[in-house]
């Protein structure tokens, strides 16, 4: 059931299932131990990573997002870059705002460490997630298609 009563705060260990179940829903080609490696990593590294929740009481998270300060930034000015590792809001949830809180504070966490400059990457063709980051006051600054060939063994 949708709600617009909801909380952005940072995740806690409590936390950890459902955001291994919303990971799952935006990374679903992901094998579940990947999901819980890449977790662990980003929770021992709090320095340079971020994950936020939207957290609608009793224990449901609807959205989440991960972010992180990185060294370089493709078409970025500056060499401490704020970046939007993984953005999701539950479809039921969309459009009242829980993306745009989880941006905003990751934006603020981003500011707080220094970095005067945010960026996030989205898959080409997927209209969504441009819109949704073009909502936001992000602009496209390139688009990249990535190529691979399988050589004889």
């Amino acid at each position: 059931m949708p709600t617009d009563k909801f909380n952005v705060r940072p995740v806690y260990e409590s936390d950890l299932n459902e955001w291994f179940r919303l990971r799952k829903l935006l990374w679903d080609e992901n094998d579940d131990g990947d999901h819980r490696s890449e977790m662990m990593d980003i929770l021992s590294h709090p320095e340079s990573q971020l994950v936020l929740v939207a957290d609608a009481g009793q224990g449901q998270l609807i959205g989440f997002l991960e972010a992180s300060i990185r060294p370089f930034v493709e078409d970025c000015r500056t060499d401490h870059v704020g970046y939007l590792e993984g953005w999701f809001v539950e479809s039921e949830h969309r459009k009242i705002g829980v993306g745009r809180e989880l941006v905003r504070n990751a934006e603020n966490w981003a500011g707080q460490k220094g970095c005067t400059e945010m960026a996030s990457d989205a898959e080409v063709g997927n209209e969504e997630s441009l819109n949704a980051h073009a909502k936001l006051g992000y602009e496209v600054t390139s688009k990249l298609v990535h190529l691979r060939k399988e050589l004889p063994g």
